[in-house]
């Protein structure tokens, strides 16, 4: 069976703003604590929508953390509010009255705050995993190094497993730490990983290129079986 070890984390406090890496993260069935449990809505058709880089790519070049319980130092039944910078690098708490008028003047539009603490994914209750084999693959294919940003995974894994092997594992468990995640599917890639993560400059070529030759999908969605804890350089087995 692959075996390998964790080599980073990440969570995305505000959904698709910048998010922040970690050394260990704790999760639960609903995903990684605080892992999109806040996101920026607007109005489209006269209905609220959540808004992502698909119609403004400028949220990218925003950030947002919990820099008071860094890591696993934040309990997934007690979400505090993030701390987000702006591009100019002014900070603002969630709750500040002045970010909705610094968000809707720098990204051109109004926009409301939204908090979930059920978490906000475009597939509920997931967490996403990817392989360092299949990034060195695709980053190979298309002739550059792609940021592991683009993607935002949470989990990124080296196994003894070849590249793309993750497309293959449906219906199976992953055993990280001391957590265990169901395998859900193959992440099926949106627009979002044309953007530069810190120039929102657009690469159509990655898109067209995993379409083309991989049906559009990179690293798989999982589910965690209950609480744990997920550190780097623990242990990863498929089972």
């Amino acid at each position: 069976m692959p075996e390998g070890t964790v080599v980073s984390l990440a969570r995305w406090p505000v959904k698709s703003l910048a998010g922040e890496p970690a050394e260990s993260l704790r999760l639960d069935r609903r995903g990684i604590a605080g892992d999109r449990a806040h996101a920026l809505f607007d109005e489209h058709k006269g209905a609220p929508r959540r808004l992502t880089v698909r119609q403004a790519p400028g949220m990218l070049r925003w950030a947002a953390a919990y820099p008071g319980l860094p890591g696993d130092a934040l309990d997934p039944c007690a979400v505090p509010l993030p701390q987000i910078t702006a591009p100019g690098g002014a900070t603002y708490a969630w709750d500040d009255p002045a970010l909705p008028a610094a968000l809707a003047d720098d990204l051109g539009r109004a926009v409301a705050l939204r908090r979930d603490e059920a978490l906000m994914q475009d597939l509920g209750d997931s967490v996403l995993v990817t392989t360092r084999a299949t990034l060195e693959a695709v980053s190979e294919a298309l002739g550059r190094p792609l940021d592991l940003r683009r993607f935002r995974t949470n989990i990124h894994v080296v196994l003894d497993a070849e590249a793309y092997a993750e497309e293959r594992w449906p219906g199976r468990r992953l055993r990280v730490g001391e957590a265990v995640l169901d395998l859900l599917h193959p992440c099926e890639r949106c627009v979002i990983p044309t953007r530069d993560p810190d120039t929102t400059a657009k690469d159509a070529e990655i898109l067209r290129w995993l379409t083309r030759e991989r049906a559009g999908l990179f690293g798989i969605n999982a589910r965690a079986r209950g609480p744990g804890r997920v550190a780097v350089g623990d242990p990863v087995a498929l089972l």
